[in-house]
């Protein structure tokens, strides 16, 4: 006698359903667009397009590189604070090479060693906190939450609880940075193009990023795989640190001062991008193609909300955790 056979088939709609998953980030995006344009004439014009994406710029950097972070099942609160604390320092270094330090150093020259710094400096403080979480076996909430309140408190000392401003000249000379045009669209947005276009090739086409995948998805078969946990892990919050030195390197220019305020709840807005692009928020799975949506979705939101006064403005950030909770629930079967 034959046994009896299962049947296995997805029904159409199952596949359907499949197949636009991934594009739901995308129908989101386009849904918004619809809406913000119906709601106020003044969405759909190309400067505030631009203004919308080159706001999407610094958050969707820092995004970049959050998603690797995220994928390989961790996660950074302090990106917000730890970009503040790198323009704190940028501007109070250039500043003293303005003021005499820099001997008979010219003025870009001083514009670069700040940038360098920026970027050494997101990498250092990436290398720590990789370091703490693999080699110290801390939880990685734990590490950057105490970092998030280390890094905001050290800026606040160095600025007395006010500001620091950037020397005229340097700021004069900086400012192209943020407000120059390159075939029509802000020096940011390139930049933004950019990282992500490296992140996604980084990702889906080195054996890092199928490490990264391979690690978020099951640590110890990874590690029985021989695949080297803790430098990739140290890696990913190095890449993080990177592009956060990145994303303040861009947004110094754009106020030419840095504040306690600097970069307050920018962490929300990487974590939100990167959930709402689709990244699993348990690891192993995510696109940087859906993290750049995510972001871009975010900026649409915030700026619908200031075009329309639907609701007041200073609850952003409350739309913003009621998203990410969302997301969260939506993704809460997902291995």
């Amino acid at each position: 006698m034959q046994p009896a056979r299962t049947d296995t088939s997805v029904s159409p709609l199952a596949q359907f359903g499949a197949r636009i998953k991934g594009f739901g980030p995308v129908l989101g995006l386009l849904s918004l667009c619809i809406a913000g344009t119906l709601l106020n004439g003044d969405f759909a014009t190309l400067d505030n397009l631009m203004n919308v994406l080159t706001r999407t710029a610094f958050i969707g950097i820092i995004a970049v590189g959050m998603t690797f972070v995220i994928i390989s099942g961790g996660i950074d609160l302090s990106v917000g604070s730890m970009a503040a604390l790198i323009a704190g320092c940028m501007i109070y270094f250039m500043n003293a090479l303005a003021q005499g330090a820099g001997g008979d150093l010219a003025p870009i020259t001083m514009l670069v060693l700040g940038i360098a710094m920026a970027l050494v400096l997101g990498a250092g403080f990436g290398l720590m906190h990789g370091l703490l979480i693999s080699k110290g076996n801390i939880e990685p909430f734990i590490v950057t939450l105490g970092t998030l309140g280390i890094f905001r408190a050290v800026l606040t000392y160095l600025a007395d609880g006010g500001a620091l401003t950037l020397d005229a000249t340097l700021s004069e000379l900086y400012s192209p940075v943020y407000y120059t045009s390159v075939l029509g669209a802000p020096i940011p947005i390139w930049i933004f193009l950019f990282v992500a276009a490296a992140g996604a090739i980084i990702l889906n086409r080195t054996t890092f990023g199928r490490h990264v995948q391979a690690i978020g998805s099951n640590e110890q078969v990874a590690r029985y795989a021989a695949i080297n946990v803790d430098r990739v892990k140290i890696a990913t919050y190095m890449l993080l640190g990177v592009c956060v030195g990145i994303a303040t390197v861009l947004y110094v220019p754009r106020l030419g001062s840095a504040t306690p305020t600097t970069g307050l709840l920018w962490e929300l807005e990487a974590i939100a991008a990167v959930v709402v692009g689709g990244t699993a928020l348990k690891g192993g799975e995510g696109r940087i193609v859906g993290t750049v949506i995510g972001a871009i979705l975010l900026s649409v939101i915030s700026n619908i909300l200031n075009l329309t006064s639907i609701i007041s403005v200073y609850l952003n950030a409350a739309v913003q955790g009621v998203v990410i909770i969302a997301v969260a629930f939506l993704q809460r079967g997902r291995k």
